[in-house]
């Protein structure tokens, strides 16, 4: 006699959930790109059953994911209720650059007083060794910066984790989060400029300098170096005003020049 697997209430309600959340994490990036891209311009009002449509979603992760983006800033909160699509001035987005590389100055100065585990040590190292081979001389493609791109992101969380707090890696991943504050926010402004590869050179450098100072135990430097290191997204800032178009950086209609 065969039996037929009997799924609880609770089980089902879980898996609910799961698909729920699901849905919302799927909005929320639909709806980020559909911002970045131009799509929703600056000071578009959002409205809920018009994303309804054009997501061919349910309202509930709609109003998950403006609650969310809310969160990220993207979207601001309207005083009658529902989101608008942001601006962000310069210096807005230059403080919150700012506030990333201070936070990981901080995370190298700890690394280096407190020691790092080895096998983080040379994850870092081995992070770096597969930046190397994408910035060889004879120019740089799409599939490189791609490559540079993931691989950063990876040698800054671990470089997070090397602080051994909780708390300074969740501070780094909230900052990293805000809009155009990412370690790797502003690298496609050099996608079609003749330094490109000179530009990333420079930062690969610094990773290496780095980790070489949190080997050493040297704690101010490995601040320093992490401090200075953030001035290169600041560069690319600039190098985004001077040319305004969403396919080059994402979303960068959305900064207003100096006010």
């Amino acid at each position: 006699m065969s039996t037929v697997p009997f799924r609880t209430q609770d089980a089902e309600s879980a898996d609910a959930v799961l698909e729920g959340a699901s849905q919302a994490v799927k909005a929320q990036q639909r709806l980020r790109e559909l911002i970045l891209a131009g799509h929703l311009p600056a000071g578009t009002r959002i409205a809920e059953l018009t994303l309804v449509e054009r997501l061919g979603m349910s309202r509930t992760p709609i109003r998950a994911a403006l609650m969310r983006l809310g969160e990220e800033g993207l979207l601001q909160a309207l005083p009658g209720g529902g989101y608008a699509v942001r601006t962000f001035s310069e210096r807005e987005v230059a403080d919150a650059i700012e506030l990333r590389g201070t936070l990981e100055g901080l995370a190298a100065r700890l690394a280096a007083e407190r020691g790092v585990r080895p096998v983080l040590m040379q994850e870092a190292s081995a992070c770096l060794d597969q930046i190397d081979p994408l910035l060889q001389p004879g120019g740089l493609n799409d599939a490189h910066f791609s490559g540079y791109v993931r691989l950063n992101a990876r040698f800054h969380s671990i470089l997070a984790e090397m602080a051994g707090s909780a708390v300074i890696a969740r501070e780094i991943e909230r900052v990293s989060g805000l809009p155009f504050a990412s370690p790797s926010g502003f690298v496609g402004v050099q996608a079609n400029s003749p330094d490109a590869r000179d530009t990333l050179v420079v930062a690969q450098h610094q990773h290496r300098q780095v980790l070489h100072a949190i080997a050493q135990r040297e704690a101010g430097r490995a601040e320093a170096l992490m401090r200075e290191h953030s001035r290169i997204a600041h560069q690319h800032l600039g190098l985004a005003l001077k040319n305004p178009q969403p396919s080059v950086m994402p979303g960068v209609q959305l900064i207003r020049h100096k006010d």
